[in-house]
């Protein structure tokens, strides 16, 4: 495997984008290059991004194609599908305290 900085995988992150990118340019699993990520601490370009997922919830709403959506945001469908599930999710509601008495 090659030796990347913590430098050069952040500029590279900057140039080329995805870890899929950086890995096709060395020639390694994708796995790799996101487990090299988590070894120096940096986050992913996508991590926590909450106005485009609102966009991207807006547009699901909205009607709009979810291959359409993932091609304006350049993400997968699939990304889009968890994006969406993530949003709709509600908290759970508490259970009411049991009014059953003891005789």
């Amino acid at each position: 495997m090659p030796r990347i900085t913590k430098r050069e995988l952040i500029e590279l992150q900057k140039k080329l984008g995805t870890d899929g990118a950086i890995a096709k340019k060395f020639k390694i699993t994708r796995q790799a290059v996101h487990q090299m990520r988590q070894h120096y601490g940096i986050p992913s370009r996508f991590v926590k991004n909450p106005e485009r997922n609102a966009k991207i919830v807006a547009l699901h709403d909205k009607g709009i194609a979810t291959a359409e959506i993932a091609g304006k945001f350049g993400l997968s469908y699939i990304s889009i599908y968890q994006i969406i599930k993530k949003a709709k999710v509600k908290p759970a509601k508490r259970a009411k305290p049991s009014s059953i008495r003891k005789a």
